[in-house]
């Protein structure tokens, strides 16, 4: 019951109907983050677009300046001296047929999946393990790749990949709780400006609709669009 009691005071405290202004979305965002756990800061964008079609996809990576608050476990698909670079960047796991029958043993202790581009042939016998989890290597996202190194450097760093769903929302992190508002502003406009480079050639009418932050355990808070974007 006390559960229920300080979700309905979180509810209570916000206006849902309300456009906020960014600063005080987060601010609001923030404030409600009452679990004993550094809550995430998470950030919810409804787009006009039908991912359906080709035209209308959107997904990439952003780097959050300020990071992401969160520990990163990176799979590498590498031989000799690229497996090597990838453990001297920091990579968790690494190696070749070894780790494809681990992953295919159900053991997936990555966050993250990146490999050489003649790994690919190898980690495509994964497709139908890591692609539900959207763990699949891409080239288009920098996960398949012979920097190794820079592109472990790259996920632990606060890189994050997107995509939008089915109802044409994309939905991330960007930081925790814990972290400075402003710090959580910088993460906020680099992930909205990501995805506004990101709008397809085939979306049409106003692409960014509606967004909205909230914490892991807290309620949407809705932002000004116009304070956002002019789209």
């Amino acid at each position: 019951m006390a559960k229920l009691t300080k979700k309905a005071k979180v509810l209570a405290a916000i206006d849902r109907e309300k456009l906020h202004g960014v600063n005080e979305a987060i601010a609001l965002a923030k404030a409600n983050a009452t679990s004993k756990f550094d809550e995430t800061i998470e950030i919810a964008l409804n787009l006009g677009v039908d991912p359906r079609h080709a035209d209308q996809m959107v997904r990439g990576v952003v780097t959050l300046p300020k990071g992401t608050g969160k520990t990163v476990r990176v799979g590498v698909f590498a031989r000799g001296a690229k497996a090597e670079e990838a453990t001297a960047a920091g990579a968790d796991v690494v190696g070749a047929e070894d780790l494809l029958e681990i992953v295919q043993g159900g053991k997936i202790e990555f966050d993250r999946c990146i490999a050489t581009p003649d790994m690919m042939g190898l980690v495509g016998r994964l497709g139908k393990v890591l692609g539900p989890k959207g763990l699949m290597p891409n080239p288009k996202l920098g996960t398949v790749t012979m920097n190794v190194g820079e592109a472990v450097k790259a996920a632990k760093g606060g890189q994050v990949e997107f995509r939008v769903e089915k109802a044409g929302i994309i939905h991330s992190g960007i930081g925790k709780a814990s972290f400075p508002a402003d710090d959580l502003r910088a993460n906020f406009d680099a992930f909205v400006d990501a995805i506004l480079k990101a709008k397809p050639t085939g979306a049409k009418g106003k692409y960014l609709r509606k967004v909205a932050v909230s914490s892991t355990m807290g309620a949407g808070i809705k932002v000004d669009v116009a304070e956002v974007s002019a789209s």
